[in-house]
């Protein structure tokens, strides 16, 4: 699949009204709404996953999936952020990029053994491909690179 998104679509949760819906990650330019509020489905930056949707949006994504475990109070999280929103930006279309706070997703942490954060693994068919811990920007984007070139 290297190259090119899956015609599979992504399912996402919308940020508004908590609805799944299914979005053609190749039409992400052209700002799919929810099907159920209208309101847009914003992917040109990173998108919030929750423990009950992660396995749904992750794992089943035929297109790369960056996640960013992270934590609201962790001062490195804060650092790492910009570069995330700035990969969800560059990348929008190409891959999918997710924040996964781990305090509210404790499953999820413990099933990757996010022992330290910020963790950062890309993800395709439902693998993990690899990971950065901590603050690695030229390694993230070369992790990005690998992916979606």
């Amino acid at each position: 699949m290297s190259g090119t998104v899956a015609d599979a679509p992504v399912t996402l949760r919308c940020s508004f009204c908590g609805t799944m819906n299914k979005v053609d990650l190749r039409r992400a330019s052209d700002r799919p709404k929810c099907g159920d509020c209208g309101k847009p489905m914003l992917l040109d930056r990173p998108v919030k996953v929750a423990q009950d949707d992660f396995d749904r949006t992750v794992l089943k994504s035929k297109a790369p999936v960056l996640v960013d475990f992270y934590a609201d109070w962790c001062a490195p999280c804060k650092m790492v952020a910009p570069l995330i929103d700035e990969i969800a930006h560059e990348q929008v279309g190409k891959m999918l990029v997710v924040k996964v706070d781990t305090d509210r997703a404790p499953d999820v942490a413990m099933k990757y053994e996010i022992r330290s954060i910020p963790t950062l693994i890309v993800f395709r068919d439902g693998e993990e491909v690899e990971r950065s811990l901590g603050f690695e920007p030229d390694r993230v984007r070369g992790l990005v690179d690998k992916v979606v070139a």
